[in-house]
């Protein structure tokens, strides 16, 4: 091998005809057919010929005829019949050199150009030769089927690629249309890929239908999808993204059809009470249907009786059957703006276990002998059979809370209990709730929703002490269950006795620790508490559902679960919990932000919250929605500085929202 000689190499799936410009020990610089320098391993070239070209020629004579010679050898593999070839040398199952390769093909003909030809027809043809350099080895006949129906799936790739491409950019280009059947398949790979990037089955395909269509953004796929009828413009991509089922699967509807619509006291077991005639209510905000908690009052010989009632869903859901399988793939209810879903069939959530008025319930009834001062002398924890006479919802509460003696007293004994809970250490974060309320029309309502309100307040309370009351319960009997703990936060940020700030509520909310989960109790910091569960809404939480589980069992009413089949069960549904959580944070976040688009050249207040090396980071108040600020040297801001922004620009879709100061 020597300067001047005509060499072949393979590069991304492609032969180049090349000369060797310098040879080093193990390397050769090329110059190739498309006038490139290129530097190879000597190993590495496919063919190296007995053919030299006169370097004292010139640059372009050399790519003359590089260029001549790869025509010529492309001309002669196609002469080159692989698979007549396979037919003679399959029965021999040997390696067979490059030589007898090309007498075969070539007979008494064996030119460099020859040689190369083989070569490159065997490179083009892999279905019937493997090869490695200059020998050649047959296939046996079932790894030639193989390769045959692979070449056709290449193939009709390839097509599927040229033809979405195509079709892409044209839906882009003109008018709104309608997905036609035939381009369903290229639908199904873009959306794929949108939902799900690098992740996606089809990624490769996907990338390559954009790039035939000349689309670097990806975004321009959901453009697509609403241009073609497929999704609206509001379409929660997150439900597929984060694997959400939306609807129950027809067994499951079945089961729930079978469970009659009215309670059959005497069928209950005998274990319960009857507190049918005790006076309940429920306390939630308006439009909800699914009731599952009401609370009670009685005087009791200068004490009071404090009683919330649950819902008992484990009498009609059983561990392990077919609504239990669907409910535990879901784990939580989901509440957004312009959809709910339930982690209950409807059936369920808003008629058969919803405490509504007037309707004979089963429930699990938590009693608390307690004093105004909100202290507590003793409790118990009965199944029993209920019936709801008020259902009021916080509005209805916070006008009645002077006028009507139960709501009063109920109040105030929630007030001394917080104040308990905060002298053993709690931290009480209050920042307002954000509602968002999506009208048919199309608009939308923002407004801020008081979580200190006289019938919020004392229901948080009352749930909390009755979340407490059923974790010492479990514990007596030990239990295992699902317990909340909480270690002490980061760092305590103010005084309970002084007025807090925004700011600070915001800040000390960064500050908590991680709740720790676990079938063992363990304190809770967060809420001052030496050991907690949450067993209060069995309806919209499965972790509720399965502690209400454990204290049937503590009645001989199931059979409970053990330690490790909590701890699984921990494990199984934290990707649930983790999703659903994603989806109800990102989707309420989108329709903050479709709001603020209009809001535009508004100007609002916010709060300093930190500074970054090149922007803050702030606080919108009116929406409690955080942001970007640009830094600039002619200002220096500090956190907890009050600031005036103007909304520059929102982006709900890709989830932008930029202000600039002033």
């Amino acid at each position: 091998m020597e300067l001047g000689t005509i060499v072949e190499y393979i590069d991304q799936q492609k032969i180049f005809c090349a000369v060797i410009l310098e040879l080093n020990d193990q390397n050769v610089r090329l110059l190739n057919e498309n006038n490139r320098e290129v530097s190879q391993k000597i190993s590495r070239l496919s063919h190296i010929s007995g053919i030299r070209l006169k370097m004292n020629g010139g640059r372009d004579k050399l790519i003359a005829a590089l260029k001549e010679t790869a025509v010529r050898r492309k001309s002669l593999s196609g002469i080159v019949d692989i698979r007549e070839l396979w037919e003679v040398l399959s029965p021999i199952g040997e390696w067979v050199d490059l030589a007898t390769m090309t007498a075969l093909c070539f007979p008494n003909i064996a030119s460099g150009d020859h040689e190369a030809a083989v070569i490159r027809a065997c490179f083009e043809n892999r279905i019937y030769f493997k090869f490695n350099h200059d020998s050649f080895f047959p296939h046996s006949e079932d790894e030639v089927e193989k390769n045959i129906i692979r070449e056709k799936e290449k193939e009709l790739r390839n097509q599927l690629i040229e033809e979405g491409g195509d079709w892409l950019k044209k839906v882009l280009d003109g008018p709104a249309g309608i997905l036609t059947e035939d381009k369903a398949p290229v639908s199904e790979i873009l959306k794929s890929y949108y939902l799900f990037g690098k992740e996606s089955p089809q990624c490769a395909e996907g990338r390559a239908i954009l790039a035939r269509a000349g689309v670097a953004n990806e975004e321009k796929i959901f453009d697509v999808m609403v241009k073609l009828g497929v999704w609206d413009p509001d379409y929660n991509t997150d439900l597929k993204r984060f694997d959400i089922p939306e609807t129950f699967s027809d067994a499951a509807l079945k089961k729930a059809d079978t469970i009659p619509d009215s309670v059959d006291a005497g069928a209950l077991s005998t274990r319960r009470t009857d507190l049918t005639s005790l006076p309940l209510m429920t306390i939630d905000g308006q439009g909800t249907l699914d009731f599952d908690d009401a609370i009670s009052i009685e005087s009791e010989g200068g004490f009071y009786r404090v009683g919330v009632h649950i819902a008992d869903v484990g009498e009609y859901v059983a561990k392990g059957d077919i609504i239990d399988q669907a409910v535990i793939r879901r784990g939580t209810s989901i509440y957004m703006p312009d959809m709910k879903i339930s982690m209950m069939p409807p059936r369920l959530a808003e008629n058969i276990c919803s405490l509504k008025v007037g309707e004979i319930r089963p429930a699990i009834s938590i009693f608390v002998k307690i004093s105004r001062f909100a202290e507590v002398f003793d409790f118990e924890v009965v199944p029993s059979i209920i019936r709801v006479g008020r259902q009021l919802s916080y509005n209805d509460v916070d006008l009645m809370v002077d006028t009507d003696e139960s709501i009063w007293l109920l109040y105030e004994i929630a007030c001394n209990f917080r104040r308990k809970r905060l002298s053993n250490g709690a931290i009480q974060i209050t920042i307002p709730e954000t509602s968002i309320r999506i009208f048919e029309n199309g608009d939308i309502s923002i407004r801020k929703l008081d979580r200190e309100s006289p019938g919020r307040m004392f229901v948080s309370e009352m749930m909390i002490l009755a979340n407490w009351m059923m974790a010492r319960f479990l514990a007596d009997h030990n239990m295992p269950a699902i317990f909340r703990g909480q270690p002490e936060p980061k760092a305590r940020l103010y005084s309970q006795k002084k007025e807090v700030t925004l700011f600070q509520n915001w800040m000390q909310r960064r500050m908590l620790n991680r709740v720790i989960i676990s079938p063992n109790p363990e304190s809770h910091s967060g809420l001052g508490l030496d050991k907690y569960v949450t067993a209060t809404s069995p309806i919209r939480k499965y972790f509720d559902l399965v502690t209400q589980r454990q204290i049937r069992a503590c009645f001989y009413m199931e059979k409970p679960y053990s330690t490790d089949e909590i701890e699984n069960m921990l494990q199984f549904l934290k990707q649930p919990l983790m999703n659903a959580g994603m989806v109800q944070m990102r989707r309420n976040r989108y329709w903050l932000l479709k709001y603020l688009e209009k809001q535009v050249g508004a100007k609002e207040e916010a709060i300093v919250l930190n500074k970054l090396r090149d922007k803050y980071i702030i606080l919108l108040t009116s929406y409690l929605v955080e942001c970007k600020l640009g830094s600039s040297g002619h200002w220096n801001l500090k956190p907890q500085d009050l600031v005036r922004v103007t909304i520059t620009h929102v982006d709900a879709r890709r989830d932008v929202l930029t202000v600039d100061l002033g």
